[in-house]
């Protein structure tokens, strides 16, 4: 595992650290048993930063997480969201009472004093836009709750206005091959300003495995069956926004592009360290194999120039008009 600078923190973290969604909610069922076999595989593995939201399974993947860290011995960094909690729910969720509970609830479940990173969860436009809600994250680190605070976005005009804020330690975006625009978006502002990036959806909700299929068949609690067209949240959370069949499409269109020796899993996540902008990728995983699969990710050399080149022009010419959902 290789380690990287997480913007001006000061903290070094796994370049592949864990999304914790899937031992949470909405991707089927994971039972207590199976969600510890992953968090064991992910640390023994060197992964050390690990990305989890109140909201997942009302609080599910923050309880396993937190009794998990107990037993550790060494330090991680644990960066957990708030905002889409059901109660109260939108858009009563963002005042600084609100976020005051939501963080305390997260601290409980969590067992710490206070939060490494706490992150808005996809936030409305408008909201950022207003800029109150810098200002409560600004006094909840004050109060010392938090050590550093942060926004998952869904697009890259919200993006761009947390980058104008002081203070904002990271930003949270959907980034995979299907899903470029960032490079040109906010990548060298993030840069320039020392604003961390982690990166989740890597593998397009499982496209980029290369292992799905049509007829491959998702439980009635996988956002990927109830969501697929964004009927309970943006649909960019769902195969990136992407049709799910014109996804398959264009998977094997690009399987061509990518070194024959490699699963396209790994192919996909060393696609995405490529970029140095990233401070590190999240994919999350239902069992112990999948997690060692994408740690491995990190000791793979750099894809070809040739590559990136052709996994772009791939992606402008027949991705990006594809693409739904706020972006």
């Amino acid at each position: 595992m290789n380690y990287r600078t997480f913007g001006n923190t000061g903290w070094t973290v796994s370049e592949v650290g864990l999304g914790t969604w899937q031992i949470g909610a909405d991707w089927g069922d994971v039972d207590d048993s199976t969600a510890e076999k992953v968090l064991e595989t992910a640390v023994e593995n060197g992964v050390t930063f690990f990305d989890t939201a109140d909201c997942y399974g009302e609080g599910l993947s923050e309880s396993r997480l937190g009794r998990f860290v107990k037993t550790l011995s060494k330090e991680v960094v644990i960066a957990t969201k708030m905002g889409r909690f059901p109660r109260p729910g939108w858009p009563d969720n963002f005042s600084l009472k609100q976020f005051r509970k939501h963080t305390e609830d997260s601290l409980k479940r969590l067992g710490i004093e206070a939060l490494d990173l706490t992150q808005v969860h996809c936030p409305p436009t408008d909201l950022l836009e207003r800029g109150e809600v810098f200002d409560w994250l600004r006094t909840l680190k004050q109060e010392g709750k938090i050590k550093q605070f942060g926004f998952s976005v869904e697009s890259m005009e919200e993006a761009q206005i947390c980058l104008r804020e002081e203070g904002v330690a990271s930003l949270q975006i959907i980034f995979n091959i299907l899903r470029q625009k960032p490079i040109e978006s906010i990548f060298k502002q993030a840069q320039e300003k020392q604003v961390a990036i982690i990166v989740r959806l890597p593998l397009a909700s499982g496209l980029l495995s290369g292992k799905l299929q049509r007829d491959t068949a998702f439980s009635n609690n996988d956002h990927r069956n109830f969501n697929r067209d964004g009927q309970e949240f943006n649909v960019g959370e769902t195969f990136s926004g992407l049709p799910f069949e014109k996804g398959l499409e264009l998977v094997e269109n690009l399987k061509k592009h990518v070194p024959k020796n490699q699963a396209l899993s790994q192919s996909a996540l060393r696609w995405v360290l490529d970029f140095e902008a990233v401070s590190v990728v999240i994919p999350g995983s239902k069992n112990p194999k999948q997690v060692i699969d994408n740690c491995a990710a990190s000791s793979l050399p750099p894809l070809p120039p040739a590559t990136h080149e052709a996994l772009s022009d791939l992606y402008f010419k027949e991705v990006a008009s594809h693409i739904r959902g706020k972006y």
